[in-house]
């Protein structure tokens, strides 16, 4: 299993939040400052130039950023090696369902599981959520090619393909 990180600065609705569910049942570990991130974590980062590719497995753990876009000093991450962007899915989760790019932050950690070819770990930290596995459900076919894709470049290539 490849350990989950989330950074939180409680800018969202606590009772919304699927980060802090996720450490609730030990499936994930929340830091409250970006120092505490560690330094060789994939970076899920929507503002990356690369994209989450199965190039990446290698890397020994995932961290996403659970906060606020408007107030996320982004210049704070800007220069951390192993930034990637999530290619194009759709969300499944109740408030933006079927809107693309609008994913929760289980709904990144998952996708990025998934493409790494960690697919048991991303349906277990899926599966508290009543609309979890649904959303493996609505992005199978891009989930998977991007599975077979052999870097960023090729994901990107083939994120075209669903947009």
């Amino acid at each position: 299993m490849i350990p989950l990180y989330a950074y939180r600065d409680n800018t969202c609705d606590p009772r919304k939040c699927t980060v802090k569910k996720l450490a609730q049942r030990g499936l994930a570990r929340i830091v409250t400052a970006v120092a505490k991130i560690p330094r060789s974590t994939l970076l899920l980062d929507p503002t990356a130039e690369q994209a989450v590719s199965p190039a990446d497995r290698d890397l020994p753990s995932i961290t996403a950023l659970d906060c606020s876009w408007e107030v996320l000093d982004t210049g704070a991450v800007a220069s951390w090696r192993n930034r990637r962007a999530l290619p194009f899915l759709v969300a499944a989760n109740p408030v933006n369902f079927g809107r693309p790019f609008r994913l929760t932050s289980v709904e990144a950690m998952a996708a990025t599981l998934y493409i790494l070819g960690e697919k048991e770990q991303a349906r277990t930290i899926l599966a508290p959520f009543g609309w979890g596995l649904r959303f493996l459900e609505v992005n199978t076919d891009p989930l998977e090619d991007y599975a077979q894709a052999k870097d960023s470049a090729e994901v990107v290539a083939l994120q075209a393909l669903y947009m």
